[in-house]
């Protein structure tokens, strides 16, 4: 029996830790983010069975690989099998080329699929412990609304969620402020980096202990071990040849979903290269050609909304992935093995005219319909397509992700395409509930005191 996984900081000064106290503390007592000391490798005999499976059969081997020792099987079985009960279409664009939409949850988000499975592996610790929770996460669009829906009424957890108010959509936030009960949501006049930042400033405060605090963020390694499982799926079911390898794009902003993937990657998924596409903020495309990191402050705000983000928390991880460590502010202590990181990831920015000519040109030409942060992963997966043309055959497999329904953009759409994207069960009657939700000053103090004053949980 393979020997349980501990987890270490990235920053390097917290003590390693078992998965299920990094699930509850989220960000670890250094501020660094909590990595698996060690990565099991999925073989081709295990990958090559997975074809003929269900979305729910392939997350229990993933995360059984990762939770040996944690987690007993009848109970991840049965948290799999009720996290994972929608839809996960493999859209045929042409030739190989696939969109995978992840918009079909309870939320119409790729956010979905980790916070559904978070919340339930947070319910399985929190039961044994006897202790309640209050989650802190910072949202730009989706995190908020997926995390909202999976916690909901759940009596040993309560919830605070900050957006930035001017760069989420009206359906995007009503998700978030029409639930109320242990759901708490406040907006700030701030962009969602100031959000970020006083979440993980009221982690590492010592004043706030006795609230339990934890995350839902993808700075929460509990939101990333879900993530691996898609990438699996969708090669298991398009896959042809058994030394196939698929170019992978990922619209990215936080690059938890694209940290994800690369975990997948070092899991054995055969993969030719990541392809990590941006918005205007472009801090990652640089660092990735030259070396050096800079952040972008503030933000740039983008119709990708979700993914103005103008340091990626998780850029921390993979830089700890590939050799290297940055701490929470971004300042590199010791360099990633960037030639490595160069031959496996490529990166590019789309800026906000391309990402409205790529929704134009895949509707008319292939009726295929992208909501803003999809069509930045397709034309990141054109883009690189176009500078390595040996690469463009039809017989290539291409995956590109779909991360929220367009519909949730229905904005952007109309101004585009001229066209109203038909609702999904998960927003119908959404815009008529009404909204409860709070205001905060872009302050830490002010923060603080509004935990503090709201909040009293037992010990």
């Amino acid at each position: 029996m393979a020997e349980k996984i501990y987890y270490y900081s990235t920053n390097g000064k917290a003590v390693k830790t078992t998965f299920g106290e990094a699930l509850l503390k989220g960000l670890a007592p250094d501020k660094g983010l909590y990595m698996p000391e060690r990565i099991p490798v999925i073989g081709e005999d295990v990958r090559r069975q997975m074809a003929g499976k269900t979305y729910a059969e392939i997350a229990f081997i993933v995360a059984r690989n990762l939770l040996k020792g944690e987690v007993d099987d009848d109970s991840l079985e049965t948290m799999v099998r009720e996290a994972y009960n929608f839809a996960v279409p493999l859209e045929k664009v042409t030739d190989r080329k696939y969109i995978m939409r992840l918009d079909q949850g309870p939320t119409a988000s790729f956010k979905d699929f980790a916070a559904r499975m978070m919340g339930r592996l947070m319910q399985y610790y929190l039961r044994q412990e006897k202790q309640e929770l209050l989650i802190l996460t910072a949202t730009s669009g989706d995190t908020g609304s997926a995390v909202a829906s999976a916690f909901y009424g759940l009596d040993n957890i309560r919830v605070v969620i900050l957006f930035p108010r001017a760069e989420v959509t009206a359906r995007q936030r009503r998700q978030m402020t029409t639930l109320g009960n242990n759901i708490h949501v406040l907006a700030l006049d701030a962009k969602f980096d100031d959000c970020q930042l006083l979440v993980k400033t009221a982690f590492a405060d010592p004043r706030l202990d006795p609230l339990h605090l934890s995350s839902a963020n993808s700075i929460n390694i509990g939101r990333l071990i879900p993530q691996i499982v898609y990438y699996f799926y969708a090669f298991a079911r398009l896959r042809h040849e058994v030394d196939e390898r698929a170019l992978i794009s990922v619209p990215s902003g936080n690059f938890g979903d694209m940290m994800g993937g690369v975990l997948a990657m070092k899991m054995g998924l055969p993969v030719e290269k990541f392809i990590i596409a941006v918005n205007e903020n472009d801090e990652f495309p640089r660092y990735l050609h030259g070396g050096a990191y800079t952040r972008i402050e503030p933000s740039r705000n983008c119709i990708s909304s979700a993914m103005n983000v103008g340091h990626p928390s998780n850029l921390a991880r993979l830089v700890a992935l590939y050799g290297g460590m940055m701490d929470e502010t971004g300042r590199v202590h010791k360099p990633a093995d960037l030639q490595r990181m160069q031959r496996e990831l490529f990166s590019v920015s789309v800026d906000d005219l391309r990402t409205r000519s790529t929704i134009d040109s895949a509707w008319n030409k292939y009726r295929l319909l992208l909501e803003p942060h999809g069509a930045v992963g397709w034309a990141g997966l054109q883009e690189y397509l176009m500078r390595h043309p040996l690469q463009d055959t039809p017989g290539k497999l291409c995956i590109s992700l779909e991360t929220a329904h367009p519909a949730k953009f229905p904005e952007e759409i109309q101004r585009i395409l001229g066209i109203d994207p038909e609702l999904p069960p998960s927003l119908r009657g959404i815009d008529d509930k009404p909204e409860q939700y709070g205001s905060l000053e872009n302050n830490y103090d002010k923060f603080k005191e509004y935990l503090l004053s709201t909040f009293t949980l037992n010990s």
